[in-house]
């Protein structure tokens, strides 16, 4: 990680850099705004102190990066007006080399926990985007069983809850060792998501229940034949797409095939791919109305 120190007072900032390198971080040192503002750096550590210079054109500039103000005393100019431009933090002098660190290690883990959540949130979004709901988050009702024909219908509506709510949802797998434990100690605050009902005996069930009394939660069942004593609303998937924790029939295959492949693939080479002649797929399109959209 490549920290720029701006600061004019020499001594200070080649204390600061001798410190920071022994912390395995690269620095480079510079006594004017006007020199630094081309340097490509992870964390900027910027003088408020700089006679007759103005700082935040150099904020502006990295604001994209971890600016942090080193500062004599706080007020409007030195701290004010800097983190309003786009600085993150500020530290005064003098200071201890590990609160220095904490800072800039806390901004950097912060960073990687953001763009984690990008790509995961995006990941998410395709992996779900042929999943059609016909009910909005927004208006559900908490706590709330979902019984569906479909696993990943629940999954989406959780997805979402999670996007709308204050609260972050807590997953909660019922098929691993401890849940009884997770579930007791939800906070009031907390929600929790807690898939594959269905996966519990029925002993393990009656004992799940009382434990949820109170408590805000989104349960899925996708047997849906379980019978409980909270909310349920019942969603049907019209068309399923394939789950590997799922077996189809042979007509859900073929259905999932044909939806998904037939604008890759002719019909000959597709019917001979599914081990069916050209005109059984064309039976099948007609009974399922498979057929291409134009």
């Amino acid at each position: 990680m490549k920290i720029v120190i701006i600061e004019n007072e020499l001594y200070l900032a080649q204390s600061i850099a001798a410190r920071l390198s022994e912390f395995h971080f690269e620095t480079e040192i510079y006594s004017s705004v006007k020199e630094a503002m081309e340097v490509e750096g992870d964390v900027y550590l910027l003088s408020t102190n700089l006679p007759g210079q103005n700082c935040l054109p150099l904020i502006e500039r990295h604001r994209d990066k971890n600016v942090l103000l080193m500062v004599n005393y706080i007020n409007n100019d030195t701290v004010g007006e800097p983190l309003k431009a786009g600085a993150r933090d500020y530290i005064v002098k003098p200071f201890m080399i590990e609160e220095l660190i904490r800072k800039i290690e806390h901004f950097h883990n912060f960073r990687m926990l953001q763009e984690r959540n990008r790509f995961y949130e995006a990941y998410l979004d395709r992996l779900y985007d042929g999943i059609e709901l016909e009910l909005d988050p927004e208006e559900i009702t908490l706590p709330l069983v979902i019984r569906t024909n479909y696993q990943r219908i629940a999954d989406k509506i959780a997805l979402q809850l999670n996007r709308l709510k204050k609260n972050i949802l807590t997953y909660i797998s019922l098929d691993e060792a401890g849940w009884a434990d997770k579930v007791e100690n939800l906070g009031r605050e907390t929600i929790a998501y807690l898939p594959h009902l269905e996966k519990l005996k029925k002993g393990e069930r009656e004992k799940l229940y009382p434990l949820l009394e109170g408590k805000r939660f989104l349960m899925s069942d996708s047997s849906g034949e379980i019978e409980t004593p909270f909310p349920t609303l019942t969603l049907t998937a019209r068309e399923k797409l394939y789950d590997q924790e799922e077996i189809l029939t042979i007509d859900e295959y073929v259905q999932y095939i044909v939806r998904t492949f037939q604008y890759k693939f002719p019909d000959t080479e597709l019917s001979k791919k599914l081990g069916i002649s050209r005109k059984s797929l064309w039976e099948k399109r007609k009974k399922y109305d498979l057929f291409k959209k134009k």
